[in-house]
C-alpha cells in the first residue's frame, strides 16, 4: 500500500516537483508543475499536501471543483494522491487563519516543505503578498502508485 509518505517522498530530491491536475468548467483537465511538500493542516494537524500558486485558472477550477490529483516520479517510479482543495489566501479566507501573521507564516511553512529555501524572507513575504499567492492544502482521499 502507498502512503502519503511515499508519494512525497519519491519528489523531496527535487523539491518537491509534482504534477497538479484540476478539473475545469469543461470537464477538460488542466495540469501544471508545481512544488508540493507535506505538513500537518494548521488547523487540524491531520496530514495533508501543500503547495503555493497564485495561477488564475488552476485557483478557479478549484474553486468550482476542489478535488484534484498530484503526481510525484522518480524515474519511472510514480505515485498520485487524489484528494480535495482547501484554499487559504487573501481572497480565500479561513476561520483558523484570523492572527495576522498566520496567512504570512503559512506561506512560508508550504515553501518549507516542499524543500525551498530563501535567503531573505522578508522578500518573500512581500512578494507573496504582492501576488496575492493562496496555499492550498490537499486532504488526501485515496493514494495509489505504480511501486
Amino acid at each position: 500500500m502507498t502512503t502519503l509518505d511515499d508519494a512525497a517522498g519519491l519528489a523531496a530530491p527535487e523539491s518537491g516537483l509534482a504534477v497538479v491536475a484540476t478539473l475545469r468548467a469543461d470537464g477538460t483537465i488542466q495540469a501544471s508543475l508545481v512544488n508540493v511538500g507535506k505538513l500537518a493542516h494548521p488547523d487540524t494537524g491531520a496530514p495533508v499536501l501543500g503547495f503555493v500558486t497564485y495561477g488564475r485558472v488552476k485557483l478557479a477550477n478549484l474553486r468550482a471543483h476542489p478535488q484534484l490529483a498530484v503526481t510525484f516520479r522518480r524515474g519511472w517510479q510514480w505515485a498520485t494522491v487524489e484528494g480535495n482543495a482547501e484554499l487559504a489566501g487573501p481572497d480565500d479566507p479561513r476561520p483558523w487563519l484570523t492572527e495576522p501573521d498566520r496567512l504570512r507564516l503559512l506561506l512560508r511553512e508550504v515553501f518549507q516543505a516542499a524543500g525551498g529555501t530563501h535567503d531573505d524572507w522578508a522578500e518573500y513575504d512581500r512578494v507573496m503578498a504582492e501576488q496575492r499567492r493562496t496555499v492550498v492544502l490537499v486532504a488526501p482521499t485515496r493514494v495509489y502508485s505504480n511501486g
